[in-house]
């Protein structure tokens, strides 16, 4: 009996629609790190585009927006590379020097009695916390040897900051052409308007969750290299510019990021590490739960599991990239079901009112 003659065509339509469903997971999945490649040059296209749609109707141009809109970025990289570079380079290539002794005097328990002698700790103390530092020297070797092959596979991608700019212009310059390529692509009205609203709010929610990122790893840049400047903690520059530059990284970037100051802190030395540590901790409340609300808005709103979920998912995906990626990835997703559930009801009892779904539709317009 012909196959065909076992199913009808509904369900003939479904499977087609699964295999090529699982066909299109695939895809993603092969050729994830493309993709986020070109995933962070649209951010980065986003990022820009107000300055370039202001500047488009003075200089009667898109084009050459975008041009001068390069030329003042490349213009500031310059500058603070030259003003503020050089010390940067100092402070790493001082630590990078000190960190292999610094690590000896983990391994070998005498940063057990170097911290007991500036906290006043007894001898016995000290002896305990000595001991068991040397008990557990392998497994702290290996624990460093880790780090620092995670550290050197993120930096071999810092190819991608070269080619994300690149990839950006052609975004900037013709995303209103994608867009009206890809609604053009679907026929039924219902369908076409469902797209249409995936994609403003797509739009709204990536403008302002860049801008809102950039803008948090800026105040936690300037609070940072502030702050430990004027507390004189050792390396501050360098530990201040990584832990503004992890900010961008959700959740696990600023927890890293404290813990690696502190860390540096301890084994330089430095007396003052426990007032560090409460800075870092205000820091952090004030940064999460005053600014970083009002800044983001209502641009993701994921809920904390499923925030944790896209980062834990991201970075078994793309390591570092995708742990950065995975917030924008999971409210886009929340997005598209969010207006898929609005499209169904649509097709089910016909167009809604102001009075159907009020609260998805008012989160809609925001």
């Amino acid at each position: 009996m012909p196959l065909l003659s076992i199913f009808d065509s509904r369900t003939s339509r479904v499977i087609f629609t699964a295999l090529l469903f699982a066909l299109g997971l695939g895809f993603l999945y092969v050729a994830r790190h493309t993709l986020i490649l070109f995933l962070f040059a649209i951010f980065f296209a986003y990022l820009i585009n107000p300055a370039v749609t202001r500047l488009e109707k003075l200089v009667r141009g898109r084009g050459r927006a975008i041009a001068l809109i390069y030329l003042l970025l490349i213009l500031a990289l310059t500058l603070a590379v030259f003003f503020v570079g050089p010390r940067i380079t100092r402070q790493a290539a001082r630590l990078g020097e000190a960190l292999p002794g610094l690590m000896e005097k983990v391994g070998s328990g005498q940063i057990a009695v170097d911290i007991g002698q500036q906290r006043g700790w007894s001898g016995s103390t000290q002896l305990r916390i000595r001991e068991i530092l040397r008990d557990h020297r392998d497994e702290l070797s290996s624990l460093a040897q880790h780090i620092g092959v995670r550290v050197a596979e993120t930096a071999k991608e810092i190819w991608v900051l070269f080619l994300v700019p690149i990839l950006a212009i052609f975004f900037l310059r013709d995303a209103a052409s994608f867009n009206a390529v890809v609604v053009s692509l679907v026929q039924s009205r219902t369908q076409r308007e469902f797209l249409q609203d995936v994609l403003r709010d797509l739009n709204q929610m990536l403008a302002q969750f860049i801008r809102a990122q950039l803008t948090l790893a800026g105040l936690s840049l300037l609070a940072y290299t502030s702050c430990l400047g004027i507390m004189r903690v050792p390396y501050a520059m360098v530990l201040g510019t990584a832990g503004g530059v992890l900010e961008f990284v959700p959740i696990v970037g600023p927890l890293v990021a404290g813990a690696a100051m502190v860390a540096v802190a301890v084994l330089a030395g430095y007396p003052y590490w426990p007032l560090l540590l409460l800075f870092l901790i205000v820091w952090r409340l004030v940064q999460d739960y005053v600014i970083a609300p009002r800044v983001m808005g209502g641009s993701v709103q994921l809920h904390p599991l499923g925030a944790l979920f896209g980062v834990l998912a991201g970075g078994e995906m793309a390591g570092v990239l995708g742990v950065y990626l995975s917030i924008p990835v999971m409210a886009s997703l929340r997005i598209v079901w969010r207006r898929w559930r609005i499209y169904a009801e649509k097709r089910k009892f016909g167009p809604l009112n102001e009075y159907s779904f009020p609260h998805e539709l008012g989160r809609g317009r925001s």
